[in-house]
């Protein structure tokens, strides 16, 4: 029948969802987990309720289809990236709270590593940072710290696993160990040059090889769904990093195409090519995608709080009930008042990686109220993504051709932040049709496999704008307002 079902496990929720042959959701399910805030900087999540939190969607989202589970086609995952789990492999129990991609309690430890000399060569391996950001520090840190970890380790009696890999352990009955090359490429682990674990950096973070998993293509056999966890033998044939399941799902698949994904955090991803661009800038060199063997690369500007901002101003001041207000707000707020939020609530990533910077706020008069903080903590996102775009165009060339900038993820719904994000950016903005672009990816990615879905190239031409966003900001105010920007941010890194 040609459904696909996408499993899309992300920073705050599980989501499930269902797509027909052409394309189309026909069948969703959600469920929100606990965030674990245990000291400043660090943040958890429970493994086993995301775990439960997956099953349940799955089955309420095939339900919601009017389906059985045997309809199924095929399954794609895709996962909030750089989120650590061990757990015992005869028992299948994690030791450890998931170590979440936000959590900063390995700076100290990158600094180490640093200092040491090692920065050079993780660059040059891996793409990435010394930065708590990314998940080895993080494996690191449970085997130092959970009591007979590097002990049970050694013994090979631990597995490490993003959260993809965890949930096809779990999905497969333990009968599949193997992740895909993109979340591999985010572990500070794998060499994406030559695309696999890489000894030097695993003996540097004292993690034995036996622990990781087998890394597969984007598109692959990943292993088949035990029928008493999901009702039917389902082969799992597509898996991606959420962020790079976006520049799929947005048909991304040429060099130079741009996306930016709008969830908890923000994430810009530039298409490459076969050519690993080392950026000049503070970039990431990551895999977009392997497919058939053969790798494509991208640039990334990784942004830690965007939606994020805004769960802040509903659960943290408490002056919104839901997120769709901060746009009507925004629009009302006071246009003569300048405030700034830096949202360096878990430190700031790129182009600055100051794990110890926190959030501030600049600007601040007696009038300023909760329309303003809501205006302030949408046009934090629509900076950061300059600063990011800005830190792309020094390091790819472009060719003088105008950089359209493709958006998905929550925040995109909101017209008044895409219309300030093309204003602040001096660039056109595309919306999809089809906003899941995320879940869309690594459907494309399962459904392609099976045969089920249409090829790189058809999938391609299926894209759709919803709407396109002109700048129409005037170029004296744009600077302005830039400028301000970035004295704010200036005044939050830990260096100021």
């Amino acid at each position: 029948m040609g459904y696909v079902l996408a499993i899309d496990q992300g920073t705050t929720s599980s989501r499930a969802i269902v797509f027909n042959a052409e394309q189309k959701v026909v069948g969703t399910g959600q469920r929100e987990f606990r965030q674990y805030f245990l000291k400043s900087g660090w943040v958890e999540h429970d493994p086993e309720e995301i775990w439960d939190t997956v099953v349940s969607t799955i089955q309420e989202a095939i339900r919601n289809a009017g389906l059985v589970a045997s309809d199924i086609s095929a399954i794609g995952i895709t996962n909030q990236r750089e989120t650590v789990v061990v757990w015992d492999r005869k028992t299948g129990k994690p030791i450890y709270n998931a170590i979440v991609w936000q959590d900063r309690r390995t700076a100290s430890f990158c600094d180490t590593l640093k200092r040491q000399g090692f920065e050079k060569a993780v660059v040059k391996k891996t793409g990435l940072l010394l930065d708590p950001y990314f998940s080895g520090t993080k494996l690191s840190w449970l085997l130092s710290n959970v009591k007979n970890g590097q002990a049970h380790a050694i013994k090979g009696e631990l597995c490490f696993g993003t959260i993809d890999t965890f949930l096809i352990w779990r999905l497969t009955g333990g009968k599949s160990f193997v992740t895909d090359a993109t979340n591999a490429s985010r572990t500070l682990m794998f060499n994406i040059v030559e695309n696999d674990w890489d000894d030097y950096l695993l003996k540097m973070l004292e993690v034995p090889r036996t622990m990781l998993p087998k890394v597969l293509d984007c598109a692959a056999d990943f292993g088949v769904t035990d029928p008493e966890i999901v009702g039917a033998a389902i082969p799992i044939l597509g898996v991606a990093g959420d962020q790079q399941a976006a520049t799929i799902g947005q048909a991304c698949f040429e060099p130079g195409m741009l996306k930016s994904t709008y969830g908890t955090g923000c994430f810009a991803l530039l298409n490459t090519g076969q050519d690993m661009v080392r950026s000049k800038n503070r970039l990431l060199t990551t895999i977009a995608y392997r497919l058939e063997g053969k790798t494509t690369y991208a640039l990334e500007g990784s942004i830690f709080i965007a939606g994020a901002a805004v769960q802040w101003l509903r659960d943290g001041l408490k002056i919104i009930n839901a997120a769709y207000e901060t746009g009507p707000m925004a629009m009302d707020a006071d246009p003569h008042q300048e405030v700034y939020l830096v949202p360096a609530f878990t430190g700031l990533g790129a182009p600055h990686w100051d794990p110890d910077a926190r959030g501030a706020i600049f600007g601040l008069t007696r009038n300023t109220g909760p329309n303003e903080f809501a205006r302030a903590a949408l046009e934090a996102v629509c900076y950061q993504t300059r600063d990011l775009l800005e830190a792309m165009h020094k390091d790819w060339s472009s060719n003088g051709k105008e950089t359209v900038l493709r958006v998905d993820g929550g925040m995109v719904v909101s017209d008044w932040t895409m219309q300030r994000l093309s204003d602040l950016l001096d660039a056109p903005v595309d919306r999809p049709v089809i906003l899941e672009t995320t879940a869309l990816g690594v459907a494309w990615l399962a459904g392609s496999r099976a045969g089920v879905w249409p090829d790189q190239a058809d999938f391609a031409a299926t894209w759709a704008r919803d709407r396109r966003f002109e700048p129409a900001m005037d170029d004296k105010t744009r600077k302005a307002k830039f400028k301000g920007w970035r004295n704010a941010v200036k005044r939050t890194l830990s260096t100021f």
